[in-house]
């Protein structure tokens, strides 16, 4: 008995530390729900360590002290079954389980990120109804609208629009989400929030994020054959600094935004041979500020 309690000792400070090293493998902490879900995350790991640990440890236990003897070709002792066993090895898995799913459903209820989901036809989208799930009202509302392949934020109280997001740092904002052809997915890894955009739906999504930097907006869900170049940066910066953005871009004239896809489509199709056929990218959108996805990014 005591061996095993050191042997429980020790895999519970193995999991306790690589519940810690969880955090490092992680981008940045970018939103107020990323230690939220990297929490989880750390949680999750800790418990899977406990876990193969505990297995790989009583494997190994089994292997060294109850091997047969050399040339012992007899067979081992029937056993019909353990009772007491069964009872553990069912128990554990269920408090471990319930533990993670308690945990993850208290996440996701801190989160709070999703809004109303309302039906829409897209040329003629319903008025927003309910309310913001969290205890601040949104600063600033964003509309988000995806494409085969580019992104295109509207800010409607100012008037712009861009084909980079730039928000503003410790402030709410509700995203409203559509997309124009296809399922696509707003994935910021540093934000550690993900929602699917589904075609004839208006998705409301909220977030505030927590530090300023430049960091990556990535298309999560398969779209078609660019969709891994369906990226654009994500800009989060003071209010003074935001607040000179938008007033700046309100006075640049319409232009073309970003969209790799439609460059790389028009240089395939100079070739003799382009190859496989595929979906003609949207236009690129008209935007006041077509920004830059080349610039470093920290995650």
């Amino acid at each position: 008995m005591l061996g095993l309690a050191v042997l429980v000792l020790l895999l519970i400070a193995l999991s306790w530390w690589m519940g810690q090293q969880a955090y490092h493998w992680l981008p940045v902490q970018a939103s107020t729900a990323a230690p939220l879900v990297d929490g989880l995350f750390s949680f999750e790991t800790a418990i899977g360590t406990f876990v193969f640990g505990g297995v790989v440890s009583v494997m190994a236990w089994v292997l060294l002290m109850h091997r047969a003897e050399k040339y012992d070709e007899t067979d081992a002792e029937p056993i019909e079954g353990n009772t007491k066993l069964e009872v553990i090895w069912t128990a554990i898995p269920f408090v471990l389980v319930m533990a993670i799913a308690v945990y993850a459903i208290r996440v996701n209820t801190s989160l709070g990120v999703l809004g109303p989901m309302e039906h829409i036809h897209q040329d003629n989208p319903v008025e927003e109804v309910g309310g913001y799930p969290g205890d601040r009202l949104p600063a600033e509302n964003v509309e988000v609208i995806a494409r085969q392949w580019s992104w295109e934020f509207r800010y409607p109280d100012q008037g712009v629009s861009s084909t980079e997001l730039h928000l503003q740092v410790d402030q709410p904002v509700r995203f409203r989400l559509v997309s124009e052809d296809v399922l696509h997915g707003f994935f910021v890894p540093a934000f550690r929030l993900k929602q699917d955009v589904v075609p004839g739906r208006a998705i409301n999504f909220n977030l505030t994020p927590t530090r300023e930097g430049r960091y990556r907006l990535r298309d999560s869900q398969f779209s078609g054959t660019w969709f891994a170049a369906n990226q654009v940066d994500v800009v989060v910066e003071s209010g003074e600094t935001h607040a000179a953005w938008l007033k700046q871009a309100a006075a640049l004239p319409l232009q073309s935004g970003i969209s790799d896809a439609v460059e790389e489509y028009s240089k395939r199709a100079q070739k003799t041979n382009p190859g496989w056929a595929t979906v003609p990218p949207a236009p690129p959108p008209q935007v006041n500020v077509p920004g830059s996805n080349n610039l470093p990014h920290d995650a």
